[in-house]
């Protein structure tokens, strides 16, 4: 069993305090086991006994009369026994339907109701997860109006993926890269059901759902498109205007900016992407355009193309990134910007990157991942940025071959890329 400890803490931290805990991520990240079993668990450890753990599965045909909420809520006060704390897990809370009000022209009920209404009873505490869109979603949150306290959980972290892996280690990262942490993986034995797990995923979960919520069933080719398109081209720089043109001179399609810029949002909402933005150093501003895009889980991301673009570098880079955004870290793209003369004496601007710049509260780090610097050349071109950067941030350079961590002498930390992820270099 993988015990997702960081996940089982903050459910924990957050236990009792007068809030929805939602449980959110992308479908099969492993939210209904977090919960029905690990958290459970837990409550039994420290004496909490059945019948103040209320769990309902509303996605199994035996509760489907409970996906009406007048029933649900019905339900549920049932099985308040006394006034003792009473825990209550709601699986795949989306499938409970908004209805009218029958006691009320021009209003409906929904599960969002039915919540707020349970939170009132102080021998209450909510546990909720879903799994289509709707659920997955940010709006969710802003629904229960402010009372809603989301634990974000991911496919597995390298991490978690290395601990739990039971074949030769020095295999793990292989695996890891092709594959990715989506947890049902572990279970599969050979490539072609890796394969058909993770492209089944793809056609008959997420996209189903985005294509259901927003009535989007005409546009599945342009959707199946535009996540080709990001696929291949994870950490590289766009926008919608280039996504577009790009239909255009390859499909010969022409798609407007702003739905592309939509469909991608639907695909955020999801989980299915994430987006990094651009930020100048020195100046200390957002840019609005271009930014890059990473998948949630590299091997959905290699799934998409029937894993034929094995990219080692942008692989890595996509890795390192959802890792920094699983430690809790804010994660942007850093430029630095700087004039210097040409041979022919003019005066020229030009833009430097930083892979990533980690924020956490007061702690910054400005990381670079480099897979390979084989000559003194490469290493100076990699780090050129970091000498341009006037702050005393930690800066670190990840290589994909696992190496004795070094500083060099400007204090640049270099380290292999499994020992990053599986130790923590990101304190004072």
């Amino acid at each position: 069993m993988i015990d997702r400890k960081q996940y089982l803490d903050k459910l924990i931290r957050k236990k009792e305090n007068g809030l929805v805990k939602v449980i959110t991520g992308i479908r099969r990240c492993g939210k209904s086991y977090l919960l029905f079993n690990i958290y459970y668990n837990y409550l039994k450890s420290i004496g909490v006994d059945d019948k103040h753990i209320i769990t309902l599965s509303l996605e199994e045909n035996q509760n489907a009369k409970y996906r009406n909420p007048i029933y649900l809520d019905e339900y549920i006060k049932s099985k308040l026994q006394d006034d003792k704390m009473h825990y209550v897990f709601l699986d795949e809370i989306q499938k409970v339907k908004s209805i009218k009000n029958p006691y009320l022209e021009d209003d409906r009920i929904g599960f969002v109701d039915v919540l707020l209404e349970l939170m009132k009873k102080p021998n209450v505490d909510l546990y909720v997860t879903g799994s289509n869109s709707k659920m997955l979603s940010s709006d969710i949150l802003t629904e229960f109006r402010g009372r809603g306290d989301e634990i974000r959980i991911n496919p597995l972290s390298y991490k978690e993926f290395y601990d739990a892996y039971k074949k030769d280690k020095h295999l793990a990262w292989e695996e890891y890269s092709t594959y990715g942490g989506m947890p049902f993986i572990m279970s599969l034995e050979t490539h072609e059901d890796k394969r058909n797990y993770l492209t089944n995923l793809f056609e008959k979960v997420y996209l189903s759902d985005i294509l259901e919520r927003h009535n989007l069933k005409n546009d599945k080719k342009i959707l199946d498109d535009l996540l080709d398109i990001i696929s291949s081209s994870i950490g590289s720089l766009t926008n919608p205007s280039k996504l577009s043109n790009t239909f255009l001179s390859l499909e010969h399609v022409n798609i407007k900016n702003t739905t592309i810029s939509n469909y991608l949002d639907y695909f955020i909402d999801a989980f299915m992407i994430s987006k990094a933005q651009r930020y100048d150093i020195k100046e200390k501003k957002y840019m609005e355009t271009p930014l890059k895009y990473y998948f949630s889980d590299i091997g959905l991301r290699n799934a998409r193309l029937n894993f034929k673009q094995q990219e080692k570098t942008h692989i890595m880079e996509n890795i390192i990134y959802n890792e920094l955004l699983i430690r809790g870290f804010s994660v942007d793209v850093g430029i630095v910007e700087y004039n210097f003369k040409s041979f022919d004496g003019k005066s020229k601007k030009t833009q430097l990157e930083v892979d990533f710049i980690a924020n956490k509260g007061s702690n910054k780090y400005y990381i670079q991942s480099a897979f390979a610097i084989p000559t003194e050349d490469k290493r100076t071109q990699e780090t050129k940025a970091f000498s341009r950067i006037n702050d005393s941030f930690k800066k670190i350079v990840i290589v994909r071959e696992n190496i004795i961590p070094w500083y060099d002498e400007n204090g640049i930390l270099y380290v292999g890329v499994e020992q990053f992820l599986l130790e923590d270099f990101l304190h004072d």
